[in-house]
């Protein structure tokens, strides 16, 4: 039965394979994954699989729950460790895959359809993702879904992909919020525009029982969320949703900081999320150009009605953003399945050396590249923000009466996450009082490189350095006084009568 599958097909396992390199080696690294990855942490540990929280006693109000939920059942399902959180996103960007080779398949063919996962699989973000812990996956997935269904209902195939399309905003909206409508609305309004004369079969559309089945899947838990915290839906919908993007400094972000970038940054972002096949194809459209042949490429895209449906489809994503100054690099992923169509349909032709080359190299290039640095970080030769390593050398030497480990400043969420949630987040002040107070055997403290001297200052002759990371240094400070403090506390006090 294995002789059925043909060498792309191996190609393209072997490269979702080699990611396990990475999910299971490479520590969470500060601040995407382990934040998320503390979220779905705390939702097993408290139960609660309504509000994500992004501390005890702080809602995260900033997503939907679905990327949440599917890391909390692997976590239960596996144990705890990078590899299960990192595990649904994986499983995601193998639907996706597929769901691009079968949109491929039907409106370009089988030839196209095989470049468009090998291109897809290797897009340097898709890798990235496939074994990250965060949620714009789960959001592709479904968006995906949505405007494949929508083109296999325009072309006549079976009636259930009708259905698909509302399951397909049903997760959208669970994995990301209303973001999901408008990067699935939106090509199809615009293709809708241009090509009115095939919009016949989607009369036969269930828009009303299709919104409802929409509704009835996504709407409960928008109210159970807003009826446990209230406040979450307006900080979701109107902060999230139109503050971010319309203010670059927007300073209403409960949970980090705005990222203020120029306006149309999204485009260059486009260029590395597809490294490098986004390179390839300006290249190759380039060289096209200098032949002439530019304005027949342009023509017979724009009277090919299932390449213009792919192209408003991969550059939405990049339209909607281009006017918001607070962007992440992130954002391009819903482009890059009908990206990867797009360039597949131009390096499947590329007969002709060197480009035969080039095409082949370039299936191995973000993989390759991406695993070394894989192998760099987890053998320490790259130096990574992470508090994995610290906070397992306090583990092997902690013992009982011992305080947690107290890390002064703002603390990574990698020790929350590492730690289990025991690290504390405290002061020099607070640091000088346990000290002071006993309250400890010893007290543990991470302190950042910078700060070393200010904060032990008065107890640097009972501390003892433990560890060090790349940010801070891990201190063991013992309460006792010393032998000359014991001894002059010991001394008789001499009295004026002798």
């Amino acid at each position: 039965m294995l002789k059925r599958f043909e060498p792309w097909f191996w190609v393209v396992a072997a490269i979702l394979l080699s990611r396990f390199i990475g999910m299971i080696l490479f520590p969470f690294v500060d601040t995407t994954e382990p934040r998320y990855a503390e979220i779905a942490r705390l939702m097993v540990e408290t139960g609660d699989w309504i509000t994500p929280w992004f501390e005890p006693g702080v809602p995260f109000w900033g997503k939907p729950p679905l990327s949440f939920w599917a890391q909390a059942a692997s976590l239960k399902i596996f144990g705890p460790s990078e590899f299960s959180l990192r595990l649904p996103a994986w499983i995601a960007s193998v639907g996706i895959i597929w769901l691009t080779w079968r949109f491929a398949k039907h409106t370009q063919g089988v030839a196209v359809a095989r470049w468009s996962a090998l291109v897809l699989s290797t897009m340097a973000l898709t890798y990235i993702s496939a074994g990250a812990v965060m949620t714009d996956t789960f959001l592709v997935f479904g968006t995906t879904l949505s405007l494949l269904s929508f083109w296999f209902v325009i072309s006549g195939q079976p009636a259930f992909w009708r259905w698909w399309f509302f399951v397909g905003l049903a997760i959208g909206l669970l994995a990301k919020g209303p973001l999901a409508v408008v990067l699935t609305v939106a090509p199809l309004a615009i293709w809708a525009a241009v090509f009115r004369q095939q919009l016949e079969p989607l009369k036969r559309m269930p828009w009303v029982l299709g919104s409802l089945l929409t509704v009835t899947i996504a709407a409960p838990w928008y109210f159970l969320a807003e009826l446990k915290t209230p406040g979450f839906l307006n900080y979701f919908i109107i902060g999230e949703h139109f503050s971010r993007f319309l203010d670059p400094g927007w300073a209403g972000d409960l949970y980090g900081s705005a990222h203020d970038r120029p306006k149309g940054m999204i485009w260059v972002f486009w260029l590395w999320a597809s490294f490098p096949w986004g390179l390839i194809g300006l290249v190759g459209f380039g060289v096209a150009a200098t032949r002439g042949q530019a304005r027949d490429i342009v023509t017979s895209v724009t009277q090919d009605a299932p390449t213009l449906y792919l192209l408003f489809c991969a550059i939405t994503p990049m339209m909607f953003f281009t006017l918001a100054g607070n962007t992440l690099w992130t954002y391009i992923l819903p482009s890059l399945p009908f990206s990867a169509i797009l360039i597949a349909g131009w390096v499947s032709h590329l007969n002709i050396q060197p480009w035969s080359r080039v095409r082949s190299s370039a299936v191995f290039l973000a993989p390759v590249l991406i695993t070394v640095f894989v192998f760099f970080g987890e053998s320490g030769i790259v130096p990574l923000k992470t508090e994995k390593q610290l906070i397992r050398r306090y583990e092997s030497i902690q013992q009982e009466g011992d305080s947690p480990i107290l890390y002064v400043g703002k603390m990574p969420f990698s020790a929350r996450f590492y730690s289990s949630g025991e690290a504390v987040e405290t002061t020099q002040t607070e640091i000088d009082r346990a000290i002071k107070d006993h309250e400890y055997t010893r007290v543990f403290t991470a302190i950042p490189k910078n700060a070393v001297d200010e904060v032990l200052d008065q107890h640097s002759t009972k501390a003892r350095k433990v560890g060090e990371n790349l940010r801070y240094q891990l201190f063991s400070v013992d309460p006792q006084p010393s032998k000359s403090e014991s001894s002059a506390m010991r001394q008789p006090t001499n009295s004026k009568n002798g």
